[in-house]
């Protein structure tokens, strides 16, 4: 969801012409380089030898990016499939009701 989020962020940004800013850590003001899969954030690498984060799984920003796009295209196709059946449904009970 975050980096969803992250994403929709930065594609309004481009459709309006603003100029994309690197997000940066909000505590050590630092690039996010290093995404966090138990806590499903992007964290800086300061952050990643923090106690908090030492003994997560960690995953480089665009290996997450790569595994989460798939994933949410798998999910994707999923709903359009959902979708076209129960488009489906309704188109044939608009007929027997007609």
């Amino acid at each position: 969801a975050r980096v969803l989020e992250v994403a929709k962020r930065l594609s309004l940004q481009v459709a309006r012409g603003e100029t994309v800013e690197e997000e940066g850590c909000e505590r050590h003001r630092e690039p996010l380089k290093v995404f966090c899969k138990d806590d499903e954030a992007f964290i800086c690498m300061i952050c990643r030898e923090s106690r908090a984060h030492r003994s997560h799984t960690m995953l480089p920003v665009q290996d997450a990016v790569q595994e989460y796009k798939g994933q949410i295209q798998t999910h994707l196709q999923a709903l359009k499939e959902d979708r076209d059946k129960l488009l489906g449904f309704r188109e044939l009970e608009m007929r027997r009701s007609w």
